[in-house]
């Protein structure tokens, strides 16, 4: 029965975290450049990665001790983040109705390794969505497991930024001409749009079933 709990705990974490973070974005398009460019692209890859685990294990863990002894502070958040997952999934919908394209150019001056990272974390740092998605949402959403269930959480959150900026960076060359169309991004809102939806019915449920 741990097993279940454990493969559910992970996949609950790795299909949260890839719906939050599939989504036009500089951060994604600086990575798809640097994979055009073939330029310190597992440089990139790994910092991008490894602070997404960073920022979801200390969301995991700070939420998790924010949140002990007070069952309503957890039904709380679980209502906030449906309401900010419904919000950010109607928004995916309305975008998909709209053009769009991910802009990324193989042009440029050679830089060194430290400044193509010092770039990427300017872009993965700076951005305030990326603490709400890893730290709040995220991190509100792992906090509901108990004991090592959490680990697991998060083992398959980072697992999923791993696998996407993986596939990013070093999949470039294929997926440029195919995201770099306008019906591509509409079709991936319409579908991230539609995930957010059912995700925040499942918060919304467990918000209500703690009432």
């Amino acid at each position: 029965m741990q097993a279940v709990h454990a493969t559910t705990a992970f996949a609950n974490g790795l299909f949260m975290s890839l719906v939050l973070i599939v989504a036009i974005g500089a951060q994604n398009a600086y990575v798809l450049r640097q994979g055009l460019r073939r330029e310190h692209v597992g440089a990139v890859v790994l910092f991008c990665a490894a602070i997404d685990a960073v920022l979801i294990g200390a969301g995991v863990a700070g939420m998790a001790q924010a949140l002990q002894g007070r069952p309503m502070l957890a039904t709380v958040l679980a209502g906030l983040g449906a309401a900010f997952l419904c919000g950010y999934g109607l928004k995916a919908l309305w975008r998909s109705r709209r053009s769009a394209a991910l802009q990324a150019t193989a042009r440029g001056v050679s830089l060194s390794r430290a400044a193509v990272v010092a770039q990427a974390a300017g872009f993965t740092l700076l951005n305030p969505h990326v603490y709400l998605d890893t730290v709040l949402l995220v991190g509100s959403a792992g906090a509901q497991y108990a004991g090592l269930l959490k680990l697991w959480f998060v083992v398959g959150a980072a697992t999923a930024s791993a696998l996407w900026f993986t596939s990013l960076g070093f999949g470039a060359r294929l997926l440029a001409p195919v995201f770099a169309r306008p019906r591509a991004w509409r079709m991936l809102d319409a579908l991230v749009g539609g995930t957010m939806l059912v995700l925040a019915a499942m918060l919304a449920r467990r918000a209500l079933a703690g009432v």
